[in-house]
């Protein structure tokens, strides 16, 4: 079978089984199984494919039709123009997430630069956000940590594939709780923190992809999944400079929620939207002293 007949076949496959972006995804598989960009399966279309490479590539579209995200399939996924390597022992990184990341450089590249640069990755998973950092920072010193030894192993891993390990130190432990045995407080100019903060009872009812493969350790946020955030404002409030900032991405249904999290007074604050204009990051700044009012100023 050639390149074209092998793709025309899986986009009518994943149609039937219902997968929306059949034709991109059956691009996106088959280009892994060759080894070729998307380009050049158009442009080698009428090349056979070897014995093996019809049997992998069956092998990935039954997974799909039953479910496995393409990025599990594939190993890796794009943030931030980057390719990370994912596994089921981390999130796969959402587009929305890149809000977080343009916020953090917006916001670091309005200090005058007399002070070192020393942020936090909170729960960094595969590090798509603090590699990202490293990445287009290229400065600073930024403490990674994630409660999983699994997740630091790709997150290592994805820090040497972009060359920006020597700016990265990983720790394993809970939320900050690592970096208050090494820094001073008021060490900090930012934390980054892309939490679980799906409520514990809603978990099982995500989509059966995200369910059933994405680790539920890097989705459950407790009982209305804001848990682990109550835990981490006290910590970044220790760590953090005054004027150092916080962002928190959380479900949209939880931004009414962020006054009970970031007291008046020690905290002023604004929510940003997504791109599907949807409240998505709460961008919090440390205060040095009680301010009137309680935004954040765009």
């Amino acid at each position: 079978m050639n390149i074209a007949a092998a793709l025309a076949r899986a986009r009518a496959f994943l149609r039937q089984k219902g997968i929306d972006a059949a034709p991109l995804e059956a691009e996106v598989l088959l280009a892994h199984v060759t080894g070729m960009d998307r380009v050049g399966l158009y442009r080698e279309a009428g090349r056979l494919l070897t014995r093996e490479e019809e049997e992998k590539f069956q092998e990935l579209l039954q997974r799909r039709a039953a479910g496995e995200p393409v990025a599990y399939l594939t190993g890796c996924r794009e943030f931030m123009g980057l390719s990370f390597r994912v596994t089921r022992d981390v999130l796969i990184p959402r587009p929305e997430t890149e809000l977080l990341v343009e916020t953090a450089l917006e916001l670091l590249g309005r200090g005058d630069g007399a002070r070192e640069l020393l942020l936090a990755d909170v729960g960094t998973g595969s590090g798509a956000i603090a590699v990202s950092l490293a990445h287009y920072l290229g400065k600073g010193t930024i403490y990674a940590t994630d409660i999983s030894p699994a997740a630091l192993a790709v997150a290592t891993e994805n820090a040497r594939r972009h060359r920006v390990a020597g700016h990265i130190i990983f720790l394993a432990g809970d939320l900050l709780s690592p970096l208050q045995k090494v820094l001073p407080p008021g060490s900090l100019s930012l934390v980054a923190a892309n939490l679980p903060y799906i409520p514990s009872a809603a978990v099982g009812r995500l989509m059966p992809d995200v369910a059933r493969y994405e680790p539920h350790l890097a989705l459950d946020g407790g009982c209305d999944g804001l848990e682990l955030y109550r835990r981490l404002v006290p910590q970044a409030r220790e760590l953090l400079a005054p004027g150092g900032y916080l962002l928190m991405e959380i479900d949209p249904s939880q931004a009414p929620l962020m006054a009970r999290l970031l007291p008046e007074g020690t905290w002023c604050y604004q929510v940003r939207r997504d791109l599907a204009s949807r409240e998505r990051l709460v961008v919090a700044q440390r205060m040095a002293s009680s301010p009137p009012g309680r935004t954040l100023p765009g």
